[in-house]
């Protein structure tokens, strides 16, 4: 590859980041109006779990404001995470030969699904799970009363940990069919990957063994998915 088809790349690469940005610009503005009720929305599974006498508060001066534009920002990259997927198997695709180009189309769709899933996931089922335990566990003498924007970088947090692990399918069937791995080598590997799993689960989640837990289970799964679903490259 000479000097000049590597630029070429790199062109096409900065070409395709900033329309994303711009689209994730756009959406942000286009938020900022309704960063109330978006937070409201995200802030349901706590609200809905705290007790009447509790309520959620603001420890610095600022946060009331910046904590929904942070939330308005969040959103708006959930939801241009589609076109930033669309982006980058575009730019990837002149590099495939015809028949491997042939996926594309529904190994995108499911790198978009499996990313919503984990999201939702993260929402609708870990979160109230966690949230219930942790409040129910306080001792009656402490009211239980969450900084906004600590449960913003709390929830964050877990929902982009999950959307990105739930992703481990597409990843595995891809290292599969490529040949960069073989499918025993990672069935060999498998008590290595099942470690590696938990530890990436404490990293990537809030600092608690249920997070980790909700967090690496499914992984573990999805990665046991990812090989049911592979063959290996002819």
């Amino acid at each position: 590859m000479n000097k000049e088809s590597i630029s070429s790349h790199f062109l096409e690469l900065r070409a395709r980041l900033i329309r994303v940005i711009i689209c994730l610009g756009v959406l942000s503005i286009a938020g900022i109006p309704f960063a109330s009720e978006i937070y409201n929305f995200i802030a349901f599974p706590l609200l809905d779990i705290l007790p009447e006498e509790s309520s959620m508060i603001a420890t610095e001066v600022t946060s009331p404001f910046m904590a929904p534009i942070k939330l308005v920002l969040f959103s708006a990259l959930l939801v241009t995470m589609p076109y930033l997927f669309f982006e980058g198997w575009m730019f990837m695709s002149p590099g495939l030969y015809k028949n491997e180009r042939s996926f594309i189309a529904p190994l995108m769709f499911s790198t978009i699904i499996l990313f919503y899933t984990g999201t939702a996931f993260a929402y609708f089922v870990v979160c109230p799970i966690i949230f219930q335990f942790f409040i129910t566990s306080a001792p009656e003498s402490i009211q239980v009363m969450t900084d906004i924007t600590s449960y913003l970088g709390f929830i964050i947090k877990l929902v982009f940990a999950f959307g990105i692990a739930f992703e481990i399918p597409v990843a595995t069937f891809l290292l599969i069919k490529s040949g960069i791995v073989k499918k025993d080598s990672l069935i060999k590997s498998r008590p290595y990957l099942i470690i590696l799993f938990f530890v990436i689960g404490m990293f990537l989640t809030p600092p608690d063994i249920f997070s980790q837990l909700f967090l690496a289970i499914p992984m573990w799964v999805l990665f046991e998915l990812g090989l049911l679903i592979s063959r290996d490259k002819p």
